[in-house]
């Protein structure tokens, strides 16, 4: 859930084939205006698309920056003929998942309302992110629905439904972490207490309470057929988000009959150990699943 170094994308571009740069990259489209405040998304067009988008939640901790939107990340995917969205979320503490989660739902469903101008397929949309990009990613993809039709708003209209994920180590399940029962919003870890606030007002609850405002976030929860396509990339080394949050994501979906695939990089962290050789089999895999019509 931590944030990670730029240079990780830059050198994990380097296993990738040389690739030109993007056609034309859309800065600042405001997806949201609210409480005084903007949300806003960069795109990035390739120079030959295919019609498939990926859509990169930019959030570290449940933390979002402007100065953290990855060109080289997007530039890579762009030789592949993939369209790049990057959207920025409101941060923790300011905000709390529930309200991350809605902003970036909303997100999608403006990245489907403008996809004639963005040169997209509504049909062949992604999401992806790391650690808590990767949470949020699962999240979108469990929630997905078809719009409200009686919305004045022509974006809540919108689907917020997706062909795919795919992720690098993310938190699944907030009442099972690392182990059966572990729930790492009762504070007891102090490795996860950066991130707390990022639950809301939890402090004090009863357990039980507590354990449902863990399930609620939790993107486990929501899994049950017709589930998106999903690929999990978490290395057996990592200390923060345990594997173990990829393998029972897996098994729920296995349950359930949805396409997926776990790929666990040996000896890797919550860092670039697992990025790096970890990329260019996330783009292998997001070039079959939307890079094509079917």
């Amino acid at each position: 859930m931590r944030r990670f170094p730029a240079f990780a994308f830059c050198v994990a571009a380097l296993v990738l084939p040389s690739f030109a740069v993007a056609q034309e990259r859309l800065r600042d489209q405001i997806y949201l205006k609210e409480g005084g405040a903007a949300f806003t998304l960069d795109v990035f067009k390739p120079k030959n698309p295919n019609g498939g988008a990926v859509i990169w939640f930019v959030s570290g901790g449940w933390v979002s920056r402007h100065d953290d939107i990855n060109e080289t990340l997007a530039l890579a995917l762009n030789q592949t003929g993939l369209t790049v969205v990057q959207v920025v979320h409101g941060s923790q503490p300011k905000y709390i998942i529930t309200d991350i989660v809605k902003q970036v739902r909303r997100a999608v469903r403006f990245v489907r309302t403008n996809a004639a101008s963005y040169g997209i397929d509504e049909k062949r949309m992604a999401v992806s992110g790391a650690s808590a990009g990767g949470h949020l990613s699962l999240m979108v993809a469990g929630l997905g629905d078809d719009g409200n039709p009686n919305a004045k708003d022509p974006v809540e209209r919108a689907s917020s439904r997706l062909a795919a994920a795919a992720v690098f180590f993310p938190p699944t399940d907030f009442v099972n972490y690392g182990a059966k029962g572990n729930m790492p919003a009762d504070g007891s870890d102090p490795k996860m207490a950066p991130f707390l606030p990022a639950f809301g007002p939890i402090k004090g609850l009863p357990p039980e309470q507590l354990k449902a405002k863990a399930a609620e976030l939790s993107p486990i929860t929501n899994v049950k057929k017709g589930f998106p396509a999903v690929l999990l990339i978490h290395g057996d080394k990592d200390s923060l988000v345990p594997l173990q949050q990829s393998e029972i994501f897996g098994k729920a979906l296995e349950e359930v009959g949805s396409v997926h695939q776990l790929i666990v990089i040996p000896g890797g962290g919550h860092d670039p150990s697992t990025v790096i050789p970890g990329l260019p089999r996330m783009v292998t895999w997001l070039i079959q699943q939307i890079g094509r019509s079917k």
